[in-house]
């Protein structure tokens, strides 16, 4: 990743290490720790980064230091979908790797059950409308068949332009929308404000 970013500016390089000794290994290791630094200050999506936040994360959730977060509406929400015979996947930036630790590692226990899937950004972009297609065409669904839940607009017009339907999730700690955004888009608080289509 650090090679792939050479060019870009402020890229912060990670030396070759040399195998010459404790200094060496020392500078190669702060050279890390300092891109890393970096791409966290810029909120990169590299799959490198959030890979490397996916083992971090496995040791603190596998001890217990960190559970994921879910909100209360969410796992009663699912549990009807899947009864009403749909398919729930995830699409995160944060690696599947994280993922399966954030929900395997839940306030609400282990709710990797509830979840068909997960994609990352190795399927894509979040903000690139191709990524919804290949999605759509990995689970053998078309694109009007899905909803895409987010809190940010920029995907959300991603999913949009792949022929996606799409609400936007307003979530304590998520960003604010412009008024322009409001008025656009399908707006949420809670997954209960969802309604499963008629069977009729």
């Amino acid at each position: 990743q650090a090679q792939e970013d050479s060019s870009l500016d402020g890229a912060v390089p990670i030396p070759l290490e040399s195998g010459s000794g404790e200094e060496e290994l020392e500078r190669v290791i702060q050279a890390v720790v300092d891109n890393v630094h970096w791409q966290m200050s810029l909120d990169r999506k590299s799959t490198a980064l959030k890979q490397l936040q996916g083992h971090m994360w496995r040791a603190a959730y596998a001890t217990g230091h960190v559970k994921g977060e879910i909100f209360e509406d969410v796992v009663p929400a699912i549990r009807k979908w899947r009864e009403a015979g749909m398919k729930v996947y995830i699409y995160s930036s944060g690696s599947i790797e994280a993922q399966k630790l954030l929900f395997g590692y839940s306030t609400e226990g282990d709710i990797l059950e509830l979840f068909d899937g997960h994609f990352d950004t190795k399927i894509g972009p979040k903000v690139e409308s191709e990524s919804y297609r290949r999605i759509a065409a990995s689970i053998g669904c078309a694109t009007n068949n899905i909803l895409f839940l987010t809190d940010v607009p920029r995907e959300a017009d991603a999913a949009e332009e792949a022929d996606t339907h799409v609400a936007v999730v307003i979530r304590p700690g998520n960003a604010g929308l412009t008024d322009d955004e409001k008025s656009y888009y399908s707006l949420i608080s809670s997954f209960t404000e969802l309604f499963l289509p008629s069977s009729s």
